[in-house]
């Protein structure tokens, strides 16, 4: 019962500290805030937030584990590109369900003006598309065919993202966000449509 109290503890004081850096990092600038301003704001220790966060890009980068996300839906599923795009789209319902939607453009836009945060999301996708090529090698035997297709999911997602970048409007009100997620739906089934069927070469 004490360690079960001690961990409950601990899991609400690393996500008051993730939310306070959160809320730092998206109205100032991630290179503009330091972990001791972090610490401060939460009325931590600075060691505190370094246990729970082993560099500062962790604090921005709070999501355990997303990159591994798209392998394991392949395991755990059917046909591979079905998995991924319903990987993708439960993503993106369940961040409107809880109102991260909204901020997605303040995030974006502060990794864009962050070369930590920037080299950070590239090895984070490198590691992606590593994980999931792995996954696909488990099911089928082309090599390459599954690394193409790794690397083409992990374009995919930065297409996706500027999609929602240009759809969604600045502070959206609930209705707006609605249609965003909508308009992005569309683009996915355009974009995994082009994964299944191939590119072929444009008419002149």
């Amino acid at each position: 019962m004490e360690l079960g109290r001690r961990e409950r503890k601990k899991q609400q004081t690393k996500a008051a500290i993730s939310e306070v850096a959160t809320l730092l990092f998206l109205e100032r600038g991630f290179d503009a805030v330091t972990v001791a301003e972090v610490a401060r704001a939460a009325d931590v220790a600075v060691q505190t937030v370094f246990n729970h966060f082993p560099a500062k890009e962790d604090l921005f980068f709070d999501e355990e584990g997303w990159w591994l996300g798209p392998a394991r839906a392949v395991r755990e599923a059917g046909d591979p590109l079905d998995a991924l795009e319903a990987h993708y789209l439960t993503s993106i319902r369940e961040r409107l369900a809880v109102g991260h939607l909204a901020t997605w453009k303040q995030f974006v836009a502060t990794i864009e003006g962050s070369p930590a945060l920037q080299a950070r999301r590239r090895l984070q996708a490198d590691e992606l598309v590593r994980t999931l090529a792995e996954a696909l090698d488990e099911r089928s035997d082309e090599r390459v065919r599954n690394r193409l297709l790794a690397a083409q999911y992990s374009a995919a997602q930065n297409l996706f993202e500027d999609e929602l970048m240009r759809i969604l409007p600045d502070d959206a009100s609930p209705a707006e966000l609605v249609e965003a997620q909508q308009a992005l739906e569309k683009v996915v089934a355009e974009v995994f449509a082009v994964l299944r069927n191939g590119l072929t070469a444009p008419r002149g």
